[in-house]
């Protein structure tokens, strides 16, 4: 996926802002760890303040986007962590393991390098029940489950681990693809979806969003799932893992 991010994260430093009580869960789950590595660190979001922070990502747009005074970043690949056996109090990935190539290895990698807490915010393939994909686009389904690697996965390489929900609040900042579960509009918008990179995988969508317009327009959308428009937030799926 290096190459993609090289292509679809032309904008994605505007449209990819960290969502502050995502950012919350994932900063109580690294403790009180000083040093921590961010792998697929992208251009820097969730990476916690007040901590010592080391970037790992592959695509050089990506670290091209991050801004001035981010932690500073290596480029370079999970598989193969160019850094010492237990460097880091913690680390972190946040979606991010199904871009691996090898998530076993990449997982092993994180563990050989932290002392402590592994934290990762993933999604769950086995979760249905997100319109988007249930009426509009089954190959987000089909992708997910080709891509996103099962939980039992996180256990079986790192040990004991806990497995938290991460509801996605109606007006959550960051732009990954359930984001607009509650504003479906937003998926009309070329721009957005050139930020989610399941989009990207799936190519032509023209059909499904112009099905998705019309069902607007018509108030069909309305009909089926206006109940979540009275939602504060939602459980679509994504998980926090995080590994003592």
């Amino acid at each position: 996926m290096t190459a993609a991010y090289d292509t679809i994260g032309i904008d994605y430093g505007r449209m990819r802002q960290p969502d502050p009580r995502i950012a919350a869960r994932i900063g109580a789950a690294l403790g009180d760890a000083r040093t921590v590595l961010n792998v697929g660190a992208g251009t820097g979001s969730y990476e916690p303040v007040g901590r010592e922070v080391t970037a790992l990502e592959p695509s050089a747009e990506m670290i091209r986007q991050r801004p001035v005074g981010a932690a500073p970043a290596v480029q370079g690949v999970a598989e193969a962590l160019p850094f010492p056996d237990q460097s880091f109090d913690a680390a972190m990935a946040v979606l991010t393991v199904h871009h691996w190539t090898d998530q076993r290895r990449g997982l092993a990698e994180l563990r050989r390098v932290a002392r402590g807490p592994i934290v990762i915010l993933t999604y769950d393939p086995a979760f249905r029940g997100f319109w988007l994909a249930d009426d509009y686009l089954p190959a987000l389904t089909a992708l997910d489950e080709a891509k996103m690697p099962p939980l039992d996965i996180y256990g079986d390489v790192l040990g004991k681990v806990r497995v938290e929900p991460v509801p996605i609040p109606h007006d959550c900042r960051d732009g990954f693809l359930c984001a607009y579960w509650r504003r479906p509009a937003a998926y009309l918008d070329p721009q957005l979806r050139a930020a989610m990179s399941s989009f990207h995988l799936i190519g032509d969508v023209s059909g499904p969003i112009a099905q998705l317009e019309a069902d607007l327009a018509s108030r069909v959308w309305q009909a089926r799932h206006g109940h979540l428009l009275e939602r504060e937030e939602l459980d679509l799926g994504y998980r926090l893992v995080v590994a003592s």
